[in-house]
């Protein structure tokens, strides 16, 4: 019996168990642009490294086994890459995800706001993560797009891509601005605008678009958590 059960566990760890599949790809690109002052932005980072650690919405991502990159845009030809894709694998990974954010540093000051190329660069990172089922951008800005390519004009590649565009609109000052990211940004069937009144705002705000895109729509949790706001 001692000899068959060894027989038996060394079976089992030569056969490689197989990983769980990427159930989100989501694109965090936020807005540096020059409408957007020092504490604006620690404002942002922090308060997104903040919404990724909350309970739910981690333990949403870990259950999706997602993949999560960061973007910082401002106006046209100014658009980064900062952090590529990083595997929720567990919450450690998501704790040093969330420090890498907060510590982030910004790429840019006063230039315009290019929404369109911020897209564009988007869309070009789920190239390399395939396997994903779902494909999210989670756009944020203060001000509608004033150069380079408009976004409407990026609705063709993202429909092509399978990409969902969801945004939030941080309405500093411009109270229009929810109306203008629902008519000319948000794509994808479910898109939808969450709203902050302004910068201070922004924590909560981000925190309940993440709850909403991410553990609502994708890792069932709501049923699990009713309370869910």
């Amino acid at each position: 019996m001692r000899i068959f059960r060894l027989l038996v566990f060394m079976l089992v760890v030569q056969v490689p168990i197989p990983a769980r599949a990427c159930d989100l790809a989501l694109v965090l690109a936020v807005d540096v642009s020059g409408s957007v002052d020092v504490e604006e932005y620690r404002t942002q980072m922090e308060g997104l490294a903040a919404a990724l650690q909350d309970g739910v919405v981690a333990e949403a991502l870990v259950r999706a086994q997602a993949r999560v990159a960061l973007i910082q845009w401002s106006g046209s030809g100014r658009q980064e890459l900062t952090l590529s894709w990083r595997h929720a694998s567990d919450f450690q990974a998501l704790d040093q995800l969330a420090a890498d954010i907060a510590a982030a540093p910004r790429p840019w000051r006063n230039y315009a706001t290019g929404i369109g190329e911020a897209l564009q660069l988007a869309i070009e990172q789920f190239q390399t993560v395939p396997g994903c089922r779902r494909r999210v951008i989670d756009v944020s800005g203060d001000g509608p797009s004033n150069e380079g390519v408009e976004p409407t004009a990026i609705r063709g590649a993202l429909s092509a891509a399978g990409i969902t565009v969801n945004a939030l609109a941080i309405e500093e000052s411009e109270p229009d601005l929810t109306a203008y990211f629902f008519e000319q940004v948000i794509h994808g069937a479910g898109a939808f605008v969450q709203t902050a009144a302004g910068f201070e705002d922004y924590p909560q705000a981000i925190r309940k678009k993440l709850l909403r895109e991410v553990a609502q729509q994708n890792a069932g949790l709501s049923s699990f958590h009713p309370a869910i706001p």
